[in-house]
């Protein structure tokens, strides 16, 4: 025999199932020794060789598990080398299943299983056997421990986890490509024969899959498998132990597999040529149709984008590409007539948006289309010649002139007539009328200027065949000024003037107003009416002032050194003291209480020339008259931008009785008669020189 048929027949008797039998156990046994039992044995030299023999021969036995015989399943047999067979031994089982399960004859040491084992339940079971003297309970052989071991059948086949698998592969996939790998497992003992190898087959969705025997990994293999031919397929596996050989268990699974898109197809017009219609009077943004590429892709593979490349109407229609359904929506660009042209024709493009480069072969990846579009006429409105007009017209025109025109016509091409009319909420006082045959404004009511300088009218047009249809357009009127009104004072003036008045002095500043507008702005010219020798007039041609021309002239320099100066002169003088706050200079409470005052009082601050006495003039009555007359004037000149200044009149919260210097301004002039004297002025001091020098008795020239 040779090495390879030893090992053969070796590998054979491992394979194979091994049922237990005493003999067998005794060759297997391996247990250390407990008792040597000796037997001579002749050699050849002469001596006597002695064996050994072991006193308990097992350690393991092996159990056919799911047994279906009626009787009890015998396991092995114990035995010792002091049992005589006169029944003095009696054997004793313990551990697992020892007494339940297992069972043994204490007189022969027989082993039986009382049912049916399964190994998936439990591969082996460790007992423990000894050999006692039945009369002395005393044991012959030391406690030992061994194992049955259940041997396995196939008796389980191979199970999926899943009883229906979901898988995707994309479409035009090369042959080979994985698409899923499924597993089934098998409950047999895989280190004992073929009970858990398992080889997986495809038995449904040939040819279009494959499956690995050894891995259960499913591949594709047709080459170009289309999706929009056929998207899903289903294919049944199946797991067969024993290596796949006949006899063996199996399980089958179901993978439901589908094709996912690519973009292999480009976007298609069903059409060629694709008509639409639109109405002229569509406004801009009107969306007059939609034209639609079908692409038997889907999802972003089929996104497609619309533009117009070609035509005669790039600038009169656009294009939109609406995501939601991928259709392209034509829109206006520009207003249309039907009048000009009645047909466009567009070429539109479709292309898809998303390209796979690895189908760049079965492009182009897009497809053109004729748009004709057909313009509808419609009825329109009249067109006015003008977006709004602009007539001028001056005031004194003679009712009935004709002031403007405006032309309107019909666009379409039935040209109606057309009747014209005012909009008389723009004229409620019908100042204006209107041909309504030939558009002409004309004035039915005399113009004033100064009354209303625009009318702002609105003129209708409308179709005499169809008076719905009409226009509107704004028409603005100006009215020119002409010189037709006389020059007014601007104010009610009464003036009243001192009777010392210098001559030359400032007595009234006189201004009127015209209701005209000339462009050059207004130049009046005044005079006085009736000859006065007492008074004269400064003609500035916007103003007038009025002067006191008395006989009396001073040799001094008067107050107002120039005739342009119309306004009230404040003298300065180089020191007037610190003013009410300087208590040191004067004695403020003189103007609080002038009765308080101190008769021989000096002031502080000059060096007296003479002693005097003030004056004190008897308080003037009431003048209830006077007094409304003054703040009359008063309002009337506050509330006058353009007067020049005046005296001012000062209030104050409490001035007393009345100031013992007395007023010097020109508002109390009337109340004295005759010439006053200043003389008493120098009395004061140096600093009251100025004004004694102004208003005091001097030489004066009459004029004859």
């Amino acid at each position: 025999m040779t090495i390879y048929q030893f090992l053969l027949l070796f590998l054979l008797w491992v394979c194979l199932p091994h049922f237990c039998s005493p003999e067998i156990m005794f060759r297997r046994t391996s247990m250390p020794q407990k008792r040597i039992l000796g037997a001579r044995v002749p050699r050849s030299d002469g001596k006597i060789l002695h064996r050994q023999k072991r006193g308990w021969m097992w350690n393991q036995f092996f159990l056919l598990e799911e047994y279906t015989g009626s009787d009890y399943q015998y396991v092995g047999k114990l035995h010792s080398d002091q049992d005589k067979g006169d029944g003095s031994l009696k054997y004793i089982l313990s551990g697992d299943g020892a007494g339940t399960l297992f069972i043994i004859d204490e007189k022969t040491g027989d082993i039986h299983a009382t049912r049916r084992i399964d190994r998936e339940e439990k591969a082996f079971y460790t007992l423990r056997a000894q050999a006692i003297n039945r009369r002395t309970l005393r044991p012959v052989e030391p406690e030992s421990e061994f194992v049955i071991k259940i041997h396995d059948i196939n008796d389980n086949e191979p199970t999926f986890p899943e009883e229906i698998y979901t898988a995707s592969v994309p479409e035009m996939s090369v042959v080979g490509t994985s698409v899923v790998q499924v597993t089934a497992t098998d409950a047999d003992d895989p280190s004992y024969g073929n009970s858990a190898r398992v080889i997986y087959s495809i038995l449904q969705g040939q040819p279009y899959f494959s499956v690995e025997p050894e891995t259960g990994i499913i591949r594709t293999a047709l080459p170009n498998m289309n999706r929009e031919n056929r998207e899903q397929y289903q294919v049944v596996i199946q797991a067969k132990d024993m290596g796949g050989q006949m006899g063996g268990l199996s399980g089958t699974t179901t993978v439901n597999i589908t094709l996912t898109d690519v973009n292999d197809n480009p976007p298609h017009f069903p059409q060629n040529t694709i008509h639409l219609r639109v109405l002229e009077s569509s406004p801009v943004g009107t969306s007059i149709g939609s034209i639609k590429a079908t692409d038997a892709d889907t999802g972003k593979n089929a996104e497609v984008e619309y533009r117009i490349i070609d035509g005669d109407g790039t600038d009169m229609f656009d294009i939109r590409t609406e995501k939601d359904t991928q259709e392209g929506i034509i829109t206006v660009k520009k207003p249309l007539d039907y009048e000009s042209r009645r047909l466009y024709t567009l070429k539109v493009e479709a292309e898809n948006t998303h390209v796979d480069p690895r189908f760049y072969y079965l492009g182009p990846f897009k497809d053109t289309a004729i748009v004709k579009i057909s313009i509808e006429d419609v009825d329109e409105p009249p067109v006015f010649s003008r977006s709004s007009y602009l007539f001028e017209v001056h005031e004194d025109i003679e009712v009935g002139t004709i002031i403007g025109t405006v032309m309107a016509r019909d666009p379409d091409s039935t040209s109606s007539p057309i009747r014209f009319s005012l909009d008389r909420h723009t004229d409620l006082d019908r100042i204006f009328n209107i041909h309504s045959g030939n558009g002409s404004l004309y004035t039915s009511k005399p113009l004033d200027r100064e009354l209303s300088q625009w009318h702002n009218l609105t003129v209708i047009a409308a179709e005499i065949n169809n008076p719905k249809e009409m226009t509107r357009v704004a028409v603005f009127v100006r009215i020119l000024d002409v010189n037709d009104n006389a020059p007014q004072f601007a104010v009610f003036y009464d003036t009243f003037v001192c009777e010392n008045a210098r001559p030359g002095q400032l007595i009234q500043t006189i201004s009127a107003v015209d209701k005209d507008d000339p462009l050059g702005g207004q130049k009046f010219f005044f005079s006085l009416a009736a000859v006065n020798p007492n008074f004269t007039v400064q003609d500035n041609e916007v103003i007038v002032v009025l002067f006191a021309a008395l006989k009396r002239q001073r040799k001094k320099e008067p107050l107002i050194l120039s005739k342009e100066d119309i306004r009230d002169n404040i003298v300065s003088y180089n020191d007037e003291g610190g003013g009410e706050e300087d208590t040191q200079a004067f004695d403020i409470g003189t103007l609080r209480n002038p009765a308080a005052i101190e008769e021989k009082k000096l002031r502080r601050d000059i060096i007296p020339e003479t002693l005097f006495i003030p004056r004190r003039t008897p308080t003037a009555p009431d003048n209830t008259d006077v007094r409304d007359f003054i703040n009359e004037r008063l309002k009337e000149h506050d509330l006058d931008p353009t007067a020049p200044p005046y005296d001012s009149l000062a209030t104050y919260a409490y001035e007393g009785n009345d100031s013992i210097a007395e007023s010097l301004s020109s508002l109390e002039s009337g109340t004295t008669d005759g010439d006053q004297n200043y003389d008493y002025l120098r009395e004061w001091g140096p600093r009251f020189n100025k004004l004694a020098e102004m208003y005091g008795g001097g030489e004066s020239d009459k004029d004859s």
